[in-house]
């Protein structure tokens, strides 16, 4: 039995062919799609096609419309201290201004004609850009985990300031960094909704630290550090997958790996080691085998935090993030002391002021680019370029105290620099032939009819 579809335009009824696909065309809003309804878009030359509602409107529809912009203009704290109300309504008219221009500009250059492929490579060269700047920050992350290390080290040998302590005045002096929330209008405890996974975030980073400087007490920096470093990328590669369904691909993951097996060739014992009577002594075989324990619990808190971290990258600020762990530290850093019963030594010159102060700047800058690199690179390649902090940490040490490192911890740093450098090339040179290929790809979506 056949029955008769009605189509509703702007301004009469028409009877169409029982058939036929049943479509609703709006003259004022966009068009949305109603749930039983089959749709299809009108093509040049069909009835009611220059009614129908442009792409720029569509996209500015959704822009105005999503989920995203609502979330972000929902965690703009009220009680700023570098604002006012009379500020946001001014953000709020440039922000529309600048809506409007930004649709003016769309079409202006759609009108111009402007190539698919100038569009391509301006959207290339960007993308690029931006790789490189990550990949930077990256590697001056790692520079300044290897100066951690050594000024930990120093603080340790020649002014006899402990690791947690370090990491307490460390915490107290980024806390400073609640000054960035707090200027552009967030709340720094992170927006609502959000607040107990951030807070989980910081508690995983701030007990990664606490484990890893505690370990310090009973293993050597080196490698505590370095057994650090492998079970944080180990790890976070697998917690990744596991929590975010995050994969990497074959290229990264023989990289990766390349590099976990030149952190292992460091930690392979010297020969001193081997003779020497902590094999028989329990107390230092079991103190030891503490400080292992600690640094891959380190490893694991830190994987946890990275992959929070992660999770969060569209709703927390690096600023936000530096605040929540530096708050965290100042609570877990002194309840470590008080378990290990490690004594208070406070810097009495201003050569051991001016090293903590160091210290603590060059935490900062590392956080800042490993935080950084998490919204764009997986955890898994954010800790792995981060290997390179322990070569770093070797080169220096030479220089202030000149002993022969040994044949397994070259090799190990030499395949740690290797797998580094070859991840940052096979990130930063593209493969031949993928611009033609994105181009291709373009222009076969632009000639196709659905649009």
């Amino acid at each position: 039995m056949e029955s008769t579809h009605l189509l509703n335009t702007s301004k009469k009824r028409v009877k169409i062919h029982p058939h036929t696909v049943t479509a609703k065309y709006a003259t004022q809003a966009p068009y949305s799609p109603q749930p039983g309804v089959h749709t299809h878009f009108p093509q040049p030359g069909d009835e009611g096609y220059d009614d129908a509602p442009s792409f720029e409107d569509f996209g500015s529809f959704l822009e105005e419309t999503s989920d995203k912009k609502q979330l972000t203009e929902s965690r703009k704290w009220r009680l700023t201290l570098f604002g006012s109300k009379e500020k946001d309504t001014a953000n709020k008219l440039q922000t529309l201004g600048g809506a409007e221009g930004s649709e003016g500009g769309a079409r202006a250059a759609k009108v111009s004609g402007k190539g698919v492929g100038e569009q391509l490579a301006s959207f290339g060269e960007a993308s690029v850009s931006a790789s490189r700047l990550t990949w930077v920050g990256l590697l001056g992350a790692a520079l300044a985990h290897g100066c951690l290390i050594v000024l930990t080290r120093l603080a340790s040998e020649r002014f006899s300031l402990g690791p947690l302590f370090l990491l307490l005045v460390r915490s107290i002096v980024q806390l400073v960094s609640v000054a960035v929330p707090l200027h552009r209008g967030e709340s720094p405890f992170g927006p609502q909704g959000y607040r107990l996974r951030l807070l989980c975030y910081g508690v995983s980073y701030s007990l990664s630290l606490c484990c890893a400087y505690a370990s310090l007490t009973f293993v050597s920096p080196g490698d505590g550090t370095t057994t650090w470093r492998l079970a944080t990328t180990a790890l976070s590669a697998i917690l990744a997958f596991l929590l975010l369904e995050e994969r990497l691909g074959l290229a990264d993951g023989i990289t990766i790996a390349a590099g976990l097996c030149g952190l292992g060739l460091v930690l392979l014992p010297t020969a001193d080691e081997s003779n020497s009577d902590s094999q028989t002594d329990p107390v230092k075989f079991w103190r030891g085998a503490f400080g292992w324990s600690l640094s891959a619990l380190a490893g694991l808190w830190m994987a946890l935090a990275l992959v929070g971290y992660r999770s969060l990258k569209e709703r927390v600020g690096v600023g936000t993030a530096l605040f929540t762990v530096s708050w965290t530290g100042c609570l877990l850093a002194p309840a470590s002391l008080f378990l290990l019963q490690e004594g208070w030594s406070w810097p009495m010159s201003a050569e051991a002021w001016g090293l903590v102060l160091g210290l603590a700047a060059c935490s900062v800058a590392a956080f800042l680019g490993m935080t950084h690199a998490l919204t764009r690179l997986h955890p898994a390649l954010v800790s792995a370029s981060q290997s390179l902090e322990v070569p770093v940490a070797m080169l220096l040490h030479l220089a202030m105290l000149p002993l022969a490192p040994t044949a397994p911890e070259v090799v190990g740093n030499v395949m740690v620099i290797l797998s580094v450098g070859w991840l940052v090339a096979i990130k930063l040179l593209p493969a031949r032939g993928g611009g033609r290929r994105q181009r291709e790809e373009y222009e076969e979506i632009l000639d196709s009819p659905i649009k």
